[in-house]
């Protein structure tokens, strides 16, 4: 064929960034509600309390929770592609439906629906930048589209700061429908189709042009083990044998992980209020928390690439229980202690982003999302712990150094998790081939 009659080839960053968009809209869900918290709370229609408003905000983490296992899994049987759209559209109207709720009981039942639809963006977005990445750079292109959850924070925690006062806490969810005009479309017009998803299901024309247009390095044949593994389930696949130990394991580091992301970045602003700062200074606290994440994930992610995730995702557990325990103290300057809110945005959010990016690239592409899907699933646990927890540690009003230090044994649980993860060699059964002169993506 001549170069006349073939299609240009098209840029694999195209899906990177849709999938960073995606992502941005599920980072300004979950900061939003944190920052509308007060606003709850002062709501006097409704007369909440903070062990209520906990518990409702841990309702769409409930719903994460199914939405991301049995989605995630749905994404390797039905195609990625369809399973991020409809995901998508779900959360996008259930926010909206979340806005105009007029009790707490309805406003708390869409939460947990719209928490259907966050469940499944995540696994479906990191599975797609996995694939569509060169097998060097898989780390920091996931990190750079996950960076989108702590854009979307720093986008809630600006709009909170500017529009709040006039829009209130209702205009702040109704944001979060704007992907059914800005992403959607652009979705079903770009997206393509994962072409391990169709080699799976023997749509092999369609998985090799696919490659072939975006420039993708091709999947290894399956092995027998594999093809085997295949017809026994994609469950059984990562919950048996040797990869039972490490399916726990980074299951335990994300229940450790959305502890620190979820329970920070929902009581965050109300911990600073206690420890006697302003709200507009406790919001840009929780502007402070993304932005280190945001700049932390980055630089760490391409020392992922190059040193392993291993190490680099067990530095930031550690950074940030470090810094958890200095804010305990209480003794910090002003700028001391927005460089330690930076620090713990990196090691919170930063460090399940670098958790994300270690499952994606231990586990092959036939089971991916599936493994992903149940991680944050499970992992969801521990969010639903840390909102609904957080609520009842604001209540008792235990003071300035149990309400930060006690995150700190997230901290610790998530390092002990990462650390104990059974080493994969290079020929091990995986999809995922090490480049030449390249050290193991897995150490």
């Amino acid at each position: 064929m001549s170069s006349n009659h073939a299609p240009p080839r098209r840029s694999a960053a195209v899906v990177v960034g849709l999938c960073f968009t995606a992502i941005v809209f599920d980072g300004y869900d979950l900061v939003v509600y944190g920052a509308i918290t007060p606003a709850l709370l002062a709501y006097q229609e409704w007369g909440l309390t903070p062990v209520q408003t906990g518990a409702i905000g841990s309702y769409a983490l409930a719903g994460m929770f199914f939405g991301a296992i049995m989605i995630g899994y749905l994404t390797d049987v039905v195609g990625r592609r369809k399973v991020l759209i409809g995901s998508i559209v779900a959360f996008s109207v259930l926010m909206l439906v979340s806005a105009w709720a007029p009790t707490p009981e309805l406003f708390g039942a869409s939460r947990f629906l719209a928490g259907l639809g966050l469940g499944g963006v995540i696994p479906t977005a990191i599975a797609l930048t996995v694939e569509f990445s060169a097998t060097s750079r898989r780390n920091f292109n996931n990190a750079l589209m996950f960076s989108g959850y702590a854009v979307g924070g720093v986008l809630a925690a600006l709009l909170s700061l500017a529009l709040m006062p006039a829009i209130g806490f209702r205009g702040m969810l109704a944001i979060g429908g704007v992907p059914l005009l800005l992403v959607v479309p652009a979705l079903l017009r770009f997206l393509p189709e994962s072409p391990a998803y169709l080699a799976a299901k023997g749509r092999t024309a369609e998985a090799e042009e696919i490659t072939r247009l975006y420039g993708l390095e091709p999947a290894a044949p399956m092995t027998e083990k594999e093809t085997k593994a295949a017809e026994t389930g994609r469950f059984r696949t990562i919950l048996t044998g040797k990869v039972l130990a490490a399916t726990v394991l980074f299951c335990v580091a994300g229940i450790a992980g959305q502890t620190l992301v979820y329970g920070l970045n929902t009581w965050l602003p109300q911990l600073m209020v206690l420890a006697n700062y302003s709200l507009a200074s406790s919001l840009s606290f929780l502007l402070t928390v993304n932005v280190g994440a945001v700049i932390g994930v980055l630089v760490s992610s391409r020392l992922a690439d190059r040193f392993g995730p291993r190490p680099v995702t067990a530095v930031a557990f550690a950074s940030s229980g470090f810094a958890l325990l200095l804010m305990a103290t209480g003794a910090m300057p002003l700028m001391a202690m927005y460089l330690l809110v930076a620090v713990v945005g990196f090691g919170s959010v930063g460090a399940q982003i670098l958790v994300n990016g270690y499952l994606a690239t231990y586990y092959p592409g036939r089971v991916r999302a599936t493994a992903l899907g149940l991680m944050l699933g499970v992992g969801r646990i521990g969010a639903v712990i840390a909102i609904a927890g957080g609520g009842v540690l604001v209540a008792a009003a235990l003071g300035t150094f149990t309400n930060f230090s006690i995150w700190a044994i997230a901290a610790a649980v998530g390092l002990a998790a990462i650390l104990a993860i059974p080493r994969v060699r290079q020929n091990d059964n995986r999809t995922d081939d090490v480049p030449e002169k390249q050290p193991p993506l897995v150490h």
